[in-house]
């Protein structure tokens, strides 16, 4: 079957106008320069709308969308029971000089859903919680560096970025220190080699980063990092801003068997009602109870009701189970395409968070002009990020996707005859 590609002209008007007043136009990750829309003119720049497991741009063309809002959309764009719990606390009350009552709410269930949890700090971004979270393992510890994992992505403060990134001071960075994943005499010899000095470590709960296949670690690798900790006194933080709740509604790192000391939560949190969470662990309430760090808008109450009616309802349906069910039955569809038309295709990563690589060739051009033909024809991938599934998501929508998939590669193909 052969799917017409979609067109843009109001999308390219739109741009044009949102560079002369919008650095950039869009940036960060949802705009054309950092999201690699390669070729740009294959992809959308605005949506107009969105529901379920689909959006529609500016020009009118669905997407049926992988990225769901590069995470936030969990349950399915415009969710009636988060909508309409969101919609019952907005008019009683939102940004109110005193919190809402629905924060001690929203605290209580998190303590009760999540393993590792004894306390909630409620935040905005996934950055504001990785943030204070490193500032509560300095306060606690007295100590100054933190180690990450090669690869690592945790947010955008300076502390936790590249030195060489624009406007980035070496001496933000110079606590950092960065090992191999999945490598325990690295770890070990870095945590002696600096002993006494590491206020904590912060990973994601396995290796999803971007430009790479993913790796999955194991229960063993975990444990063995969780001894290095409890024997150092190492404060251990997860970053389950991507990951939280897709893998297992109790934490990341009750999925692969052990505790965090503290543990990052943010897009899966609210079906994209803006909010974030904190939790940790008790022997550091104190020590982050003694800081001050807030926000004008973090204890509004409106997102905590979305949280609420959100975690009841992913609980509901199951939908770590949900998502790795289609996940796998998508992956499965999008390799059998892939194959018939002599392409390698490579996944990897977890069923509920995936990553896509079309491994015929090194520079990863084929990978991208794969993407952007999908893309052009309405499934919503993106070149080098994992992807999500949302409970939206049918055995429908699955069908349409490796159909316009294998039109994609048949696409690539006929303009590679090298590849014949």
């Amino acid at each position: 079957m052969s799917y017409p590609e979609y067109t843009h002209e109001k999308s390219r008007a739109l741009f044009a106008r949102a560079t002369k007043v919008i650095p950039s136009g869009v940036y960060g990750h949802l705009g054309p320069a950092e999201g690699l829309f390669i070729p740009v003119s294959k992809w959308p720049m605005f949506s107009e709308r969105a529901q379920g497991t689909y959006f529609w741009d500016v020009d009118g063309n669905k997407y049926i969308d992988y990225m769901c809002a590069y995470g936030p959309n969990v349950l399915g764009y415009n969710d009636p029971d988060v909508d309409a719990a969101a919609l019952a606390q907005l008019k009683k009350g939102n940004c109110t000089t005193s919190p809402g009552s629905v924060m001690v709410d929203c605290a209580e269930l998190l303590v009760d859903t999540v393993a590792s949890a004894d306390w909630v700090y409620f935040a905005k971004n996934g950055n504001d919680t990785t943030q204070i979270a490193a500032m509560t393992a300095r306060a606690y510890t007295k100590r100054k560096k933190i180690i990450f994992f090669k690869g690592y992505y945790h947010g955008v403060s300076p502390w936790q970025a590249k030195k060489d990134y624009s406007g980035v001071l070496p001496e933000e960075v110079w606590n950092n220190i960065i090992v191999p994943w999945d490598d325990i005499p690295a770890l070990e010899k870095v945590v002696e080699e600096n002993k006494g000095e590491i206020a904590a470590i912060i990973a994601q709960p396995y290796d999803h980063g971007n430009f790479h296949d993913n790796a999955i670690m194991t229960r063993a690798f975990w444990a063995k990092v969780r001894k290095i900790c409890d024997d150092e006194d190492i404060q251990l933080i997860i970053d389950d801003v991507r990951a939280g709740f897709r893998l297992d509604l109790a934490g990341s790192d009750h999925y692969f068997g052990f505790k965090a000391d503290m543990i990052c939560f943010c897009k899966a949190l609210a079906n994209g009602y803006n909010m974030s969470a904190l939790c940790g662990r008790d022997h550091l309430k104190s020590a982050i109870s003694g800081m001050n760090v807030t926000g004008s808008y973090w204890m509004s109450s409106v997102p905590f009701a979305a949280c609420i009616a959100n975690i009841e309802k992913m609980k509901k349906l199951n939908t770590p189970q949900l998502f790795d069910t289609l996940g796998t039955k998508l992956i499965n569809g999008l390799k059998i395409a892939a194959k018939e038309n002599g392409f390698d295709l490579v996944v990897s990563g977890m069923p509920s968070l995936f990553y896509l690589r079309v491994a015929n060739d090194d520079d990863l051009y084929l990978h991208q002009e794969w993407i952007a033909e999908c893309v052009s024809r309405g499934v919503f991938f993106a070149s080098h990020h994992n992807h999500f599934i949302n409970a939206a998501l049918t055995d429908e929508d699955i069908k349409t996707t490796v159909e316009i998939a294998e039109d994609a590669f048949r696409a690539v193909k006929a303009h590679h005859p090298e590849l014949a």
